[in-house]
């Protein structure tokens, strides 16, 4: 059939996710795991708070009983620079060769991993592979060596995505990675490594899990896209049948327990969470995000003072999903009118049992303001020391992330964004 008989609307949707093991004192079979695939040498890569912990010596014990040689690098830095990678990225080059790496911690540490895993496969540099227009969006031209994620707070859902995301300091933004080779190689979901979490940090975490859950479900239907020819197909693809299965669960299991975890950090709720993250990445990382991911980019890269509760006081940050929050009640209020049905139903999802407001425009948002006033987000960029004076400098970081604003139902433009930041200064 020649492709004028095929038509111009794409027909065709992209799903990948990692194989899972999921359950209470899962990481402690990491050993048996990992010599599956043939390794001698591994790298436990994590950051410098996990690893006062016992977790990733833990880790690292359960693969040396297996007859494994592990080293350890505990120098990720909480939400993660390019400057950091390439500080892990120049380690694990010096010690190697490595068969395996092994991710244990937040999105931070997974993240680094598969930089670490990409740039010392193929050496380079991170601009060749971040994506455009920041970087040149080269293709990993092959496969990569076994990563293993396992995931200690529930959050980025990084453990079942094939995006790493970074801070690139001399443009005050973040971007990242994106490809399909970068997805880890198995995802070790154990519930048990998120006891610990300071309320703060669960907060900030799940509404990472929250937006990519909403985001993916509410971006534009794969369908609706120009037609692409293999070898152009991206990994954020659209949303899509099955994305929206992953992402109607995640967003019932948030329901019914993320504020409890916050509040009370029951296992039961933990575990959810943890599977809630699992969930929504499996969603997004297929689907994609859009608005209130691209807004968050600058926000968390032009921070100035703000130092929040739960997290390392030694520098200013925006952890991610507080990032990615603030400005979600306005996104989801403007992308309504594209895709009404589908906004409305992620609000039902989350809230069941919420009075309907009389703009249904409102509802979602509604939704969202009432959670994280319960839950101790910030309110609005304001919140974490932003002003309208501040969104003219904030624009041109949101609209570097094209990738992400072009999955939105309804695209904006540059005054879109403006007038999105500034009714986020505050939002309620």
């Amino acid at each position: 059939m020649s492709e004028q008989q095929q038509g111009t609307e794409e027909t065709i949707f992209t799903w990948g996710a990692p194989p899972l093991k999921v359950g209470n004192g899962a990481s402690d079979e990491i050993g048996f795991d990992v010599a599956q695939y043939g390794a001698k040498r591994v790298l436990v890569i994590t950051d410098p708070g996990l690893a006062a912990t016992e977790v990733p010596h833990r880790v690292a014990d359960a693969l040396r009983r297996h007859g494994l040689e592990v080293e350890v690098y505990d120098g990720v830095h909480v939400e993660p620079t390019d400057e950091s990678m390439e500080k892990a990225i120049a380690y694990a080059a010096a010690q190697g060769p490595w068969d395996a790496f092994v991710a244990v911690g937040g999105g931070s540490s997974i993240d680094t991993a598969k930089a670490v895993n990409l740039l010392t496969t193929f050496p380079g540099e991170l601009m060749d592979y971040l994506n455009a227009p920041i970087g040149r969006a080269q293709i990993p031209p092959g496969p990569l060596k076994p990563l293993f994620a396992v995931p200690t707070t529930a959050g980025t859902g990084a453990e079942s995505t094939n995006v790493c995301i970074m801070d690139v300091l001399s443009m005050k933004v973040k971007t990242g990675i994106s490809h399909w080779r970068l997805r880890p190689t198995m995802a070790i979901v154990d519930p048990a490594l998120t006891m610990t979490l300071p309320p703060e940090v669960t907060a900030a975490a799940g509404m990472d899990i929250l937006c990519h859950a909403a985001e993916s479900y509410t971006a534009r239907w794969y369908a609706d896209f120009a037609r692409k020819a293999p070898e152009e197909r991206v990994t954020y693809c659209g949303a899509n049948p099955v994305s929206d299965l992953w992402a109607e669960k995640s967003l019932g299991l948030l329901a019914r327990s993320f504020r409890r975890a916050v509040h009370e950090g029951d296992t039961e709720a933990r575990g959810d969470m943890m599977f809630a993250a699992t969930f929504a990445g499996m969603g997004f990382g297929n689907a994609g995000v859009h608005i209130p991911h691209a807004n968050a980019y600058p926000i968390a890269g032009m921070v100035r003072d703000f130092r929040p509760s739960g997290y390392p006081q030694e520098e200013a940050m925006v952890p991610h999903g507080m990032s990615v929050s603030l400005t979600a009640p306005e996104a989801f209020r403007y992308t309504f009118s594209a895709a009404p049905d589908r906004h409305l139903r992620v609000a039902e999802l989350l809230a069941p049992d919420a009075e309907r407001t009389d703009e249904p425009a409102d509802q979602l948002p509604s939704v969202l303001i009432d959670l994280m006033r319960d839950i101790g987000i910030p309110n609005g960029i304001g919140g974490v020391g932003f002003t309208e004076s501040d969104v003219p400098d904030l624009v041109p970081g949101t609209m570097k992330q094209q990738r992400l604003l072009t999955m939105a139902p309804r695209v904006p433009s540059e005054e879109d964004i403006a007038g999105i930041l500034t009714r986020s200064v505050s939002n309620w």
